[in-house]
């Protein structure tokens, strides 16, 4: 079994710190998953895209969700499809392995080419999940008793760890992985980012939304803070509602683009009503 090959250095569509290149090359040296942690939108899961398109690798994707269980990855036995094909098909029941259906582990371990598999999201299925892939991830390899053959990895796979934080992760499954924290970019960083997704921006439309978005993530009594891809998502409405940076400050139009709880958007319509009668208020008394 060989392991990945290349340096990891970035890609046109995603813009990766120093820190964050340095732990993803790290991963891939050691030959260990690399566990990516921060909140939603801070581009945990296009690094696993960047990554693949850097190294001209195929990506799989395993989306975790709270009902996943580690065998989902490894292999399905279509017993049901068996049982069909027993009664009214035409094929050699006889034959398990034709019932054998490869998760997503099982098609990176399978590959003839190496790749990168992100597990998305690991902390959505229940705590025994990550301590049941421990031996698979250390020995890349997994036994199908109903075939009794043992699946190893071709080629080691680059693996690709996402977490949102909603759950700790046992011990000794961060053990065996490269962690990573990934902050909230800072307006400088950001700037960088929007840049890859609007390149021809007006400057003070750019610098009056930058403002008012960053104003929103400060509040103190946020549900849910708007992220990267809502400012992006934002500044595409802002630019195809030809609205003026003035407008911007004034009344933060397309406010459902970034806000995506109901006690946030009332608490900012709220305050947007607010400074609205007291400029009216003293319009009157001037």
């Amino acid at each position: 079994m060989s392991g990945p090959q290349g340096t990891y250095n970035g890609s046109s569509g995603y813009i990766v710190s120093d820190e964050l290149r340095n732990s993803v090359n790290i991963a891939i040296a050691l030959q260990k998953p690399l566990l990516i942690k921060g909140e939603p939108g801070t581009g945990k899961t296009m690094l696993a895209q960047s990554i693949a398109d850097s190294l001209q690798m195929e990506l799989i994707i395993w989306n975790i969700k709270s009902t996943t269980k580690a065998q989902d990855g490894l292999y399905v036995y279509d017993t049901v499809q068996r049982l069909y094909d027993s009664q009214f098909g035409e094929h050699d029941v006889s034959d398990i392995k034709r019932y054998i259906k490869m998760g997503k582990l099982g098609e990176a371990f399978l590959s003839p080419l190496p790749v990168v598999l992100l597990i998305d999201e690991i902390d959505k299925a229940d705590l025994e999940f990550p301590n049941d892939l421990l031996w698979e991830l250390d020995q890349m390899s997994f036994y199908i008793p109903e075939t009794r053959e043992t699946v190893k990895a071709r080629h080691r796979p680059i693996v690709i760890i996402t977490s949102n934080a909603e759950k700790e992760l046992p011990d000794a499954f961060l053990r065996r992985c490269i962690f990573h924290y990934i902050d909230f970019p800072n307006a400088e960083a950001m700037e960088k980012i929007v840049a890859v997704h609007h390149p021809n921006l007006e400057r003070k439309l750019l610098e009056q939304a930058m403002e008012s978005f960053y104003a929103l993530r400060s509040l103190p009594n946020m549900q849910k803070r708007p992220s990267t891809s809502e400012l992006i998502d934002w500044l595409q409405a802002l630019v195809v509602g030809g609205v003026s940076p003035a407008r911007i400050k004034k009344e933060l139009p397309f406010l459902g683009v970034l806000l995506k709880k109901n006690e946030d958007l009332d608490m900012i319509l709220q305050q947007l009503s607010g400074k609205t009668q007291t400029r009216n208020a003293m319009g009157r008394y001037r």
